[in-house]
């Protein structure tokens, strides 16, 4: 099954909803980067997360970045969307050290680390992005994004993530949603909200029962109801190309360049984000000099 994402309003449309099923996705990613049970399921929250909001700037042609540095073993993790939700990423340190809270529960937070910040880059296609940066709460991935709309954006949010990974170190299943108060919701609502995500529960166990992003929404909305919008097919999808990769060797300048060539091998350049890999001869590394 292909991975997607919802959008949605409640029925009094008082509150914007955003939904994903991004197991696919997260699979590819934890794959290309290698990583341990534990960065795979901070690393896919943090693919999940981006994911929805890159959607939910509806910008053509925009990016958002979300990166996160907690001093966990994991490091930094970043990951880029567009604006239809596709994302990329990678981690600093994919094979980090086994750590649960309790048997068969990942304890992320150790992972990712709670001294350090998280931030948003908003790529609007204007003069300068939009860049906001918050302390991070937890660690957990899911509080910091919903205390990063409370302080940069002034937006009430409530933001679930999961990422079950299985007994084999595959992921079995990864999802989320998003839950935003539009202005002048009232008070009963957000009461609505709150037992709603209670009963609710987790997100992985709700994928590992067979929900879709729309029974989610249905599962916290409960009697407020649910208005879909819109759904949209969603992947791991990296951008990169040689000739991107040539613009980046060329900003290393003349002498650095000149330097590779004169080794006289192959020149070999890999994507962080996914496995390709671009190989450049000490002639091709010369072209570009004379392109400087």
């Amino acid at each position: 099954m292909n991975d997607y994402l919802v959008r949605a309003v409640t029925a009094d449309e008082t509150v914007k909803l955003v939904a994903i099923r991004s197991t696919e996705l997260v699979r590819r990613g934890a794959e290309i980067q290698h990583t341990a049970p534990n960065a795979t399921a901070a690393f896919g929250r943090a693919l999940t997360a981006a994911s929805m909001m890159g959607n939910m700037q509806k910008v053509d042609d925009g990016s958002l970045t979300l990166q996160i540095r907690g001093g966990g073993p994991i490091g930094t993790i970043t990951c880029v969307s567009d604006a239809v939700g596709n994302v990329r990423g990678c981690v600093t340190e994919p094979n980090v050290p086994l750590v649960e809270k309790y048997p068969g529960k990942l304890d992320v937070g150790a992972t990712v680390g709670v001294a350090g910040t998280l931030t948003v880059i908003r790529d609007l296609r204007m003069k300068e992005p939009y860049i906001g940066t918050i302390e991070l709460v937890s660690g957990e991935i899911a509080d910091d994004i919903t205390a990063y709309f409370a302080q940069s954006e002034q937006t009430p949010t409530a933001c679930a993530l999961g990422v079950l990974v299985d007994r084999d170190a595959t992921v079995k299943v990864a999802g989320g949603y998003l839950l935003q108060l539009l202005p002048g919701a009232p008070e009963e609502v957000i009461d609505a909200l709150e037992q709603g995500v209670a009963r609710a529960g987790a997100v992985t166990k709700m994928l590992e029962d067979g929900l879709t992003p729309e029974d989610m929404l249905a599962q916290v909305c409960g009697s407020l109801g649910v208005l879909l919008l819109e759904s949209t097919e969603v992947a791991y999808r990296c951008y990169c190309s040689r000739e991107r990769v040539e613009r980046v060797l060329i900003s290393l300048g003349r002498a650095e360049l000149e330097d590779i060539a004169a080794q006289g091998q192959t020149f070999p350049v890999s994507c962080q984000f996914c496995d390709a890999q671009y190989r450049f001869t000490p002639e091709e590394i010369r072209c570009l000099l004379e392109k400087i």
